[in-house]
């Protein structure tokens, strides 16, 4: 459900406000394909898979709850147990899920509700033939007992940490794709792994240094648009004219060139797009040819790369996933998966990522200190001041 600012509030939007709901419809698609581990066929066990991940969902959403055994608490109430479907659920038996439940099963969850997601209004419509996707990381700290996650957090890399590797669909600005791995896994292999053809990877520059990856991307189908290091080594083949539309995008300069300080470590050859604008002064390379993808276009392509930091800040200071409430490898990949369906559900029904003001009223509901009504009203509020600012 979008809501549109001065659209009327009918009984249909207030029902598709239970956003366990929805997430249960597409859980059950998925795990009805796959094998769950045998624990969850035992008929005397009181904890089922749908519970015990509607009950983590749950948390997330809830700003009071902040740890397991906080969780596990509030089954004790009885309206938490009407929305999440289960009796009193003990600290052991909530531990115990996160061993036999395969994080995978919600990836694939993940990518159902992403493709459901409309385009976000406004956006040039050149990108849309281009299928730009964002990937990046970023780090969540780790407790010192959480050994398995190695290093990577801290000003020195000292601390634990886990990692999420993050496809960022641009057009939508929703999250496509994920891996969660250990803190010290590296970027560049993920993307590897997770590349696919027909689309256009926008990165920052630690990407545009691994010139083998640049060389596979290409070789996959797929399309690239890095950040190059200034202190690359680059032989000039052709300089492009540029367009008035190119210069008012601040390019000043877009030529196929190769990379590389010497003939065995050249580069296949690329297109260099230098931008001097808001001072800034980046050097992009991309395998889009011009006469499809202009030096402007290929500015703007990079420009919307932000978009997936804006994300993974929303996802921590805004939605409030600072804490685990697992600490094995697999309970923190559910319960960041979960994050990420948290983000999607909330999307799916308000049409955008809520703002802070949007995720507050939200929670009061949680709380039971507002009304679906109340909520849906500052949803429109927020709808019809973010358009008065935008005129």
């Amino acid at each position: 459900m979008r809501v549109a600012a001065g659209a009327p509030i009918s009984e249909d939007d207030l029902k598709c406000f239970s956003l366990l709901e929805g997430f249960l419809k597409d859980l059950d698609a998925v795990a009805s394909k796959r094998q769950l581990h045998p624990t969850f066929s035992d008929p005397t066990r009181e904890l089922s898979h749908r519970a015990y991940l509607s009950l983590f969902l749950f948390g997330l959403f809830n700003p009071v709850v902040e740890s397991m055994r906080s969780l596990c608490a509030i089954t004790g109430f009885e309206k938490v147990q009407k929305t999440v479907g289960c009796r009193q659920v003990s600290l052991g038996s909530f531990s115990e899920c996160q061993h036999v439940l395969d994080p995978d099963l919600l990836k694939e969850v993940v990518e159902r509700l992403s493709e459901r997601i409309q385009p976000v209004e406004g956006q040039d419509a050149r990108l849309k033939a281009l299928n730009p996707i964002a990937q990046d990381g970023s780090l969540w700290s780790a407790l010192p007992r959480m050994a398995w996650a190695e290093y990577g957090v801290g000003a020195k890399g000292e601390a634990n940490g886990v990692r999420m590797h993050l496809r960022l669909n641009i057009l939508k600005a929703c999250p496509e794709d994920a891996l969660i791995q250990k803190g010290n896994s590296n970027e560049r292999k993920a993307l590897r792994e997770m590349l696919l053809p027909g689309q256009t990877n926008v990165c920052d520059r630690l990407y545009g240094k691994d010139y083998k990856l640049l060389k596979q991307i290409h070789e996959c189908g797929a399309f690239y648009v890095f950040r190059a290091s200034e202190h690359a080594v680059v032989h000039v083949e052709k300089e492009l004219p540029l367009t008035e539309a190119d210069r008012e995008a601040g390019v000043v300069k877009d030529s196929w060139v190769r990379l590389g300080a010497t003939e065995k470590l050249r580069t296949e050859p690329m297109r260099l797009v230098e931008v001097k604008k808001d001072g800034q002064h980046l050097f992009l390379i991309t395998n889009h040819p011009e006469d499809k993808v202009p030096g402007e276009l290929v500015s703007l392509l990079y420009r919307q790369r932000w978009s997936i930091e804006l994300f993974f800040r929303w996802v921590k200071c805004v939605l409030g996933c600072r804490h685990f409430f697992a600490e094995s490898e697999k309970g923190v990949a559910i319960q960041l998966y979960l994050a990420l369906i948290a983000a999607l559900l909330l999307q799916q029904f308000t049409g955008k990522r809520p703002s802070r003001r949007t995720m507050e009223s939200l929670h009061f509901l949680q709380l039971g200190w507002a009304t679906p009504e109340e909520v849906l009203k500052v949803m429109l509020k927020e709808a019809n001041r973010k358009a008065k600012s935008r005129a």
